[in-house]
């Protein structure tokens, strides 16, 4: 038997690594220890040094990804099988998830230096889940896939209940690992039957095998389903969106704000590489399943937006709505020509939305420092002492409602033309509801406005608000890629142009 494996190690091959199409993931990984490193050995008054690296990290890892989408190639196979690639899709992904965390870096700095909060493990688990969305973008295969997924999803679980003597945050972390394990445990099960069915995890691979055909058709729709609702927990799709309110409310806010754009970006993408990469022969049931969970939610998170009284709640149920607008075209990918314009909408979509909530939460934090509530009513009366904190949330829920010229407009209009190009019943009639829910979403979205233009200040408090300097700079960031995303459509549609963008998928 020795002899045997010692000749089975003598013919191994070791695989190729492609240390260039890597380096965003090594750069990141480096910066997760030197980071936890240097927690060990810093005094307790300097422990905001752990910040700054993060950032200065996170700022680096996006360095390699320019340099492989200016010379990099169409697809470059990172490990030699096909089972880990970098293409201009996951490209884009990976500069989204790495800015997305600098500003979610830039809106904790103050918040962990003055809560009382351990820095230096929060900026090492906040490096753990970006590095986890940086290597779903690239996975083509079920194992990577869902470590990958578990790498990100662990480090949030921890995050959401940071703030140890608070029970709602306590309350938070618990419903979302509780409901994530549960998840990840469903969306384990249809891997195990995909897996079963073609005897490989590579992507691709399975795409030959799930043909609803033969004698294992009822067995390769479990498996369909079991995948598409792992997913579905994750981006916080109706009915599995229950853990999204709470933990939103209870998580810190730079938290929810990193669960509610680059979390929910994550799980877009593992649902984008299940549809085109392994099942592009399942239209019959991932059509129909995308539809229903796309109206459903559009149409809860919008409905149950329109009675709360919490900011942060509100937003949590715009999150979900927000969902149901990226799910919209998503569910018309596999017809007729639909599969390039529905990626396109897709990826436009979570890259103007990921700096319009991120915006939009920087606000909350900016304003809730000052009033120390996260009501509705304690935003009234912004204007008269915080004009200039007033116009920028005013742009960033008008952008949320798909108002001109700012680039939910944008977003919302490729939605809406991908499932009406489209055509059919399927593409009609979901473009009639998500209509509908437009208008629903502008309702409460203007509610807030009317609270900060025109109501009376709750306590007649009108100090000016200090607005902290790295919030004013996510302030910055998110606010001129809002703007610039809706005025210059055609700067965001150069990353969602799916004709490069598709690499791996053959569009």
């Amino acid at each position: 038997m020795l002899a045997s494996l010692l000749a089975a190690v003598g013919d191994f091959t070791p695989p190729t690594v492609d240390f260039h199409a890597l380096a965003p993931e090594i750069v990141l990984a480096v910066g997760l220890v030197v980071v936890l490193l240097v927690d060990l050995f810093v005094a307790d008054h300097r422990r905001w040094i752990t910040g700054t690296l993060a950032g200065f990290f996170m700022l680096g890892a996006v360095l390699p990804v320019v340099t492989l989408a200016v010379i990099g190639g169409d697809v470059r196979d990172a490990l030699g099988d096909g089972r880990y690639v970098v293409d201009n899709f996951s490209l884009v992904l990976k500069a989204l998830f790495l800015l997305a965390g600098y500003v979610v870096v830039l809106l904790s700095t103050n918040e962990m230096e003055e809560g009382g909060y351990y820095q230096g493990e929060y900026y090492v688990l906040l490096l753990s889940s970006v590095l986890g969305m940086v290597m779903l973008t690239s996975s083509r295969d079920l194992i990577s896939v869902f470590v990958a997924l578990e790498f990100l999803s662990i480090p949030a679980y921890m995050m959401a209940a940071w703030k140890k003597r608070d029970r709602k945050s306590n309350e938070a972390g618990v419903k979302y690992y509780l409901l994530g394990v549960f998840a990840s445990a469903v969306l384990l099960y249809g891997f195990s039957l995909l897996y079963g069915l073609a005897n490989s995890t590579k992507l691709v691979d399975i795409a030959g095998v799930i043909t609803l055909e033969g004698d294992k058709v009822g067995v390769q729709v479990l498996a369909v389903a079991f995948a598409i609702i792992g997913f579905a927990f994750k981006i916080s799709a109706v009915p599995f969106h229950t853990w999204a309110p709470d933990t939103y409310e209870g998580a810190p806010l730079p938290v929810t704000a990193f669960l509610s754009v680059a979390s929910k970006a994550a799980g877009f993408v593992g649902l984008i590489a299940l549809v085109y990469l392994t099942f592009p022969a399942a239209e019959e049931v991932y059509r129909p399943f995308l539809w229903v969970l796309a109206a459903a939610t559009m149409t809860m998170g919008n409905l149950v937006a329109l009675k709360q009284k919490n900011v942060v709640r509100l937003l949590a149920y715009s999150s979900i709505s927000q969902g149901g607008f990226i799910l919209m075209p998503l569910a018309m990918a596999g017809t007729g020509d639909a599969a390039g314009p529905a990626l396109r909408a897709v990826m436009t979509y979570l890259v103007i939305y990921a700096a319009t909530n991120l915006g939009a939460f920087a606000i909350i934090i900016a304003v809730t420092r000052k009033t120390r509530s996260g009501d509705i009513s304690s935003f009234g009366g912004l204007f008269s002492y915080a004009p200039g904190v007033t116009v920028m949330m005013t742009i960033f829920l008008a952008s949320l409602a798909g108002i001109p010229p700012l680039g939910g407009w944008y977003a919302k209009f490729g939605a809406f033309r991908a499932v009406v190009d489209a055509g059919g019943g399927w593409g009609y009639s979901i473009a009639v509801i998500g209509a509908i829910n437009a208008v629903i979403a502008t309702a409460y979205y203007i509610m807030l406005m009317r609270e900060m233009w025109m109501k009376p200040v709750p306590d007649g408090d009108t100090t000016p608000i200090k607005v902290q300097a790295p919030v004013m700079a996510a302030l910055a960031i998110t606010g001129v890629c809002t703007v610039l995303f809706g005025v210059l459509p055609g700067l965001v549609s150069k990353f969602g142009d799916i004709t490069d963008l598709a690499g791996a998928f053959g569009l």
